[in-house]
């Protein structure tokens, strides 16, 4: 049986693999003698030796990190010219060559002609700034660095600079004059000229440049570039494959938990953007349910003071502007995904934990008593034997739940990132007789399959599962194999995340490898498995296709897996045999009544209408035009608010407390408030009104079938 205990076992055997193949690599050869040369060198053989699918490190792969290192230096392509490109072109086909052990030459090159170039743009943008913009003209903007090449002359260069400094202008004068709309008439008001507020709106970008250029002068050294093109060389292998410097994974090991507190949000630099990289479920930026991952923080300001605009801002140095005091607020001004702006106050508070784990309540829309089981990750406390697991967790839930007769499960695995393997087999096992539940894959080994090997099934009836695009890894393991087994359906947006990885880190000291993963030459978070469902197919890339598809706002948004093209490839492996579970009620007819009604659902249609609207608006080319630039700013935020009133029902879920739930907060008031809202919420979800007519109609043909059978049961049509 795989069990607990046999982890350690796995673990140990794994690291001990990876442990002798990187004691044994470049033995033929001493190694490179300076210490970029090593750790290139080390990653070089590492990704080679190990990591679970290996692109080769050739001529071909030199040429596509020669090009997306260029584009990481100069995000936007107003530093480089096209000659510049061309003169480094000596490099394209020799930087496989310098992974595999020769002299470091490409980077410090890119270095020389990178800290001349910023001079140039520092003095371009000091005289474009020093004038008034105009804007009536007729112009646009492409924001999209994918669809720039380098400009060819110094001409073009400076026009670019141009564009770019006259929208960041006309983004902070638009606001001032919204502001300026809205205060008219209140106690404090100023008037402003037109020529007042241009002028100070492109005073803020001047400090923004300023800030901007003096990190690119004397903070952006030769270590941080070379650190960007070794993490380069490893995400182009696969986007979850890593390179952490030394100092960025110690700093990253100690300070993950705190790094962050107050909001409890974690934040990346992406393409000179300040990102939302993740957040911790039940915490402040959590909970006021405006923060997704991805959004772009824009500005932050302590509670009504002047925001402070992060353009040119370092993460750490984002971070410190949003961690606080308990109880104070912080304000992010955020431009979402779907291109629209929001500013979002938060109040820091601690980052509580138990929010994460596993919550039931009884919820109806209909006749039916149906539980809900919200989780909102797979957590499990291998330290701690007395710690919380969620499949332990789960299963108290659904004995609780059929103790009040309830007629069927919704599952709750929406923005569910995954976590533990061990306790998704036993999950599933919960809903199933025993059989087959995940198969994992090793780059060269056969797969192996984890198994429920329980033959006891802690319940039987109706059962759907809820998921979004970012639902993913231990997630969509268990949402796969319950749609195997045919256990029950999946209902949400079109696909789940696609993550179907397993990463590990591994030091580059050749003498003590994965053992100390915080080496002195650095880390690398290494691919080395792969998931497969119990029908052969991976999750990696497709995700779990929904069986009733629900439009939603994120539909269109490039989150997934499948959006980063080093994302590795969806394949598939032989089917594991296994049996479906024999149900009283069609699952292909429950998912055919569910989809009609969500097609036929005005709502619905009209997420899918404005969020494909929305898509069409955010293709980053802009007008610096001020009237078209502000009307279409309100278009998008009059589509925005409609789309958050579409979201919520216009009459409430029925929800039912567990016995006990509100007690056993105690005299904590805070958990209390936060169990409320959480209600609150669950009464206007309209997704979940439609996961609940599903679970209605199979106790609807359950009930039916178990009458025709001579069982006296009342029957209700879900459709009355």
């Amino acid at each position: 049986m795989f069990s607990k205990r046999s982890l350690p076992v796995l673990v140990i055997v794994l690291i001990c693999a990876v442990f002798v193949g990187f004691r044994s690599m470049g033995t033929d050869r001493s190694d490179p003698p300076g210490k970029y040369e090593k750790i290139l060198h080390n990653v070089g053989e590492i990704l080679q030796q190990v990591h679970y699918s290996p692109k080769k490190i050739n001529d071909d792969f030199s040429k596509e990190v020669f090009k997306k290192f260029l584009a990481t230096v100069d995000v936007e392509k107003n530093i480089f010219l096209q000659s510049d490109v061309q003169n480094l072109r000596k490099y394209e086909n020799k930087l496989d060559d310098e992974i595999n052990g020769e002299d470091v030459a490409f980077v410090p090159a890119v270095s020389l002609i990178f800290k001349n170039r910023v001079l140039e743009a520092e003095q371009i943008s000091k005289e474009i700034l020093a004038k008034p913009f105009e804007f009536t003209a007729q112009e646009n903007i492409v924001l999209d660095p994918d669809s720039l090449d380098f400009p060819k002359t110094d001409a073009e260069r400076k026009d670019r600079w141009r564009k770019r400094l006259k929208y960041m202008t006309l983004e902070r004068y638009a606001d001032l004059l919204d502001n300026q709309e809205k205060t008219k008439g209140k106690p404090g008001y100023v008037a402003k000229t037109n020529v007042e507020m241009e002028k100070e709106a492109r005073e803020r970008v001047v400090k923004i440049l300023n800030r901007m250029f003096e990190r690119l002068k004397l903070k952006y050294s030769d270590d941080d570039r070379f650190n960007q093109f070794v993490n380069i060389v490893t995400s182009t292998m696969d986007p979850h494959t890593t390179f952490f410097p030394p100092v960025d994974k110690r700093y990253f090991d100690e300070q993950m938990s705190g790094r962050f507190f107050g909001i409890g949000a974690s934040l990346s630099e992406v393409e000179g953007n300040i990102k939302i990289a993740s957040l911790i479920t039940g915490s402040p930026a959590w909970k006021s349910g405006e923060v997704t991952v991805g959004d772009i923080v824009l500005k932050v300001a302590q509670g009504t003071e002047e925001p402070v605009d992060l353009a040119g801002f370092e993460t750490q140095d984002a971070v410190k502007l949003i961690r606080g005091k308990k109880g104070t607020e912080v304000r992010l001004t955020l431009r979402k995904n779907d291109g629209s702006i929001k500013i979002v106050p938060i109040i820091r508070d601690e980052i509580v934990q138990d929010e994460t784990f596993a919550r039931s309540a009884i919820v109806a829309n209909g006749k039916s008593k149906i539980g809900f089981i919200w989780l909102p990750e797979f957590y499990a406390d291998f330290d701690n034997p007395k710690g919380n697991r969620c499949a332990v967790d789960v299963a108290k839930e659904i004995i609780k739940l059929k103790e009040q007769k309830i007629d069927g499960i919704v599952m709750d695995l929406r923005n569910n990132g995954g976590g533990s393997l061990y306790d998704v087999v036993q999950m599933v096992g919960l809903f199933i007789e025993d059989g087959p539940i995940v198969q994992v894959k090793d780059r060269d080994g056969k797969p192996s399959v984890l198994r429920d090997r329980d033959k006891s099934v802690l319940y039987d009836g109706p059962l759907a599962v809820m998921v979004n695009e970012f639902s993913a890894s231990a997630s969509e393991i268990f949402a796969a194999a319950i749609q195997d087994y045919k256990r029950g359906i999946v209902i949400g947006s079109s696909t789940t995340y696609g993550k179907g990885t397993v990463q590990r880190n591994i030091g580059l000291d050749k003498e003590t490898g994965m053992f100390t993963s915080n080496s002195e030459l650095g880390t690398i978070k290494l691919t080395l498995q792969k998931f497969y469902r119990i029908n052969g197919g991976s999750t990696q890339l497709k995700g779990v296709s929904s069986d009733v598809v629900i439009p939603d706002m994120l539909e269109k948004s490039k989150v997934r897996e499948k959006d980063d093209p080093d994302a590795l490839a969806w394949d598939e492996i032989q089917k594991s045999p296994y049996n479906t579970w024999k149900a009283p009620y069609d699952l292909n007819a429950v998912s055919k009544n569910s989809q009609q009604r969500v097609d036929n659902n005005a709502a619905f249609n009209q997420i899918k209408a404005n969020t494909n609207w929305l898509e069409e608006q955010n293709d980053k080319v802009y007008s610096l035009n001020l009237d078209k630039y502000r009307d279409n700013k309100k278009k998008i935020s009059a589509t925005v608010k409609q789309l958050e009133t579409l979201n919520k029902l216009s009459r409430e879920i029925d929800v039912e407390d567990m016995p006990g739930a509100e007690e056993r907060f105690g005299s904590d008031k805070d958990k209390l408030e936060r169990y409320k809202v959480w209600k609150k919420n669950l009464r206007n979800d309209i997704y979940l009104d439609e996961a609940l007519n599903a679970v209605n109609d199979m106790v609807y043909q359950k009930n039916l079938a178990f009458s025709k059978a001579g069982e006296q049961k009342v029957l209700v049509d879900p459709k009355q």
